[in-house]
């Protein structure tokens, strides 16, 4: 049984968390493979928001085992506020979220570093969630972190002890001022409170769930051009966010991997620094951003918003190997007269239809076609069949554009304002 892998195609804020709850009812684990709490997957059901950072969007359903998987790093802190507050609802997080014991932790100390470091760059700021993402991922590649396994270990303090000391001597480069005391007790009770979970090898149990034929869906965070290594650099997050990154998040061959669902926003937005090539700096921009509600679920920073970018989509969509599209939010784009789409880039005197190597210092001017919008409010629609015409014929034009089905359209925050046009491939 193949793997499936749902993952975001812009800078993130696509959906993923609304998307990923909608299909859970077809698969029986939900996997995390990467990020950490700088995620935020939206969810809303029973008029109620919910807003998961670690945790698997697979959680409020009975029938879905949730997996944290080994990609994914973890700060037990905001980890444990975030169970307690699924617990407070009635959800039995205990029996259904499984953690990987080769997750990477954030220590206390992470944090400090992350934002003394985002603190001295001033203006070259990269726009970090502050969340200790970035020193986690790199004490990970120096062969310096802690693993969820190793909080079973009697030398664990020990080597805690060790790791912070070196970033203190870091810090002590920097005009940071940080207080250890009351955050580095709180970290160790949600050491404690994380013992109480079931903390696996999850590579193992993921493909014996393989063998069994199970059904899992691979969940990312972030988005495809956030990538460390094929997002826009140095404006990216700390891990591969794209289909590859399902396989080294969660240990699972690149054979093993089946339909790959690439979520976009029927237009663009982005969080902090970094290029944006079909930004709207202007009163459309704040339309979009005011109507689409466009503010971080994480940071509660306003997103910046723009038209919809393909050359874009075709490089995320070709890195990913996508297999079929899902649209969200094209409720938002009702009642604007025209709706542009960037179909191609000028880029040092010519006309290219890619995402070219570097964005940052030669900047792209995009090329639009306009399009007829729509005034019918699509959150009451319950049938694909009722969506306006000019909404069809914007679809159309995005699959042909992207040669890649659109299989879903959102239509508002709540999971039943989910319109199937063609159905998911079952496994």
């Amino acid at each position: 049984m193949a793997v499936d892998v749902l993952l975001g195609l812009q800078w993130g804020d696509e959906g993923k968390g609304k998307v990923v709850d909608v299909l859970s009812t077809d698969y029986n684990i939900i996997a995390r493979f990467q990020g950490g709490p700088n995620a935020g997957h939206s969810l809303e059901f029973n008029n109620i928001k919910h807003v998961l950072h670690t945790i698997p969007s697979g959680i409020f359903r009975d029938n879905c085992m949730n997996i944290i998987g080994n990609g994914v790093v973890i700060d037990p802190i905001i980890l444990k506020k975030e169970i307690v507050k699924l617990q407070e609802m009635g959800v039995d997080v205990h029996t259904k979220l499984f953690i990987s014991k080769k997750a990477h932790l954030i220590l206390p100390t992470h944090r400090f570093l992350d934002a003394a470091s985002e603190n001295a760059k001033g203006i070259e700021k990269i726009g970090s969630t502050l969340k200790g993402i970035g020193p986690t991922y790199m004490d990970k590649t120096g062969r310096n972190g802690l693993r969820v396994g190793d909080i079973f270990n009697e030398q664990f303090h020990t080597r805690y002890e060790f790791l912070v000391k070196k970033h203190q001597d870091i810090l002590s480069f920097y005009e940071y001022t940080y207080d250890l005391t009351d955050i580095q007790k709180e970290w160790f009770e949600g050491i404690e409170f994380l013992k109480t979970f079931s903390c696996i090898d999850a590579e193992h149990l993921l493909n014996k769930f393989i063998n069994d034929g199970k059904k899992i869906l691979a969940e990312g965070a972030q988005g495809s051009l956030l990538d460390i290594d094929f997002g826009s650099y140095p404006f990216v997050t700390s891990s591969n966010t794209i289909t590859a990154g399902a396989c080294t998040g969660l240990g699972i061959a690149p054979n093993k991997i089946g339909e790959v669902i690439g979520i976009f926003k029927a237009y663009s937005t982005r969080v902090g620094s970094g290029p944006f090539p079909t930004e709207l700096d202007d009163e459309i921009g704040n339309e979009l951003r005011r109507i689409g509600q466009e503010f971080g679920a994480t940071t509660g920073r306003p997103r910046r918003c723009g038209w919809i970018d393909l050359p874009a989509l075709r490089y995320a969509i070709m890195i990913n190997g996508v297999t079929q599209l899902v649209m969200t939010k094209a409720d938002v784009l009702s009642g604007f007269a025209t709706i542009k789409v960037c179909t191609d880039y000028l880029y040092q005197n010519r006309m290219i239809d890619f995402m070219p190597f570097d964005i940052v210092n030669e900047p792209v001017i995009p090329q639009y076609k306009t399009m007829k919008g729509w005034t019918k409010d699509l959150t009451t629609l319950t049938s694909i069949n009722d969506l306006p015409k000019e909404l069809n014929d914007y679809i159309i034009f995005l699959e042909e554009s992207l040669k890649t089905p659109i299989t879903i359209v959102s239509v508002g925050p709540d999971r039943n304002q989910t319109l199937f046009r063609n159905h998911i491939k079952k496994q």
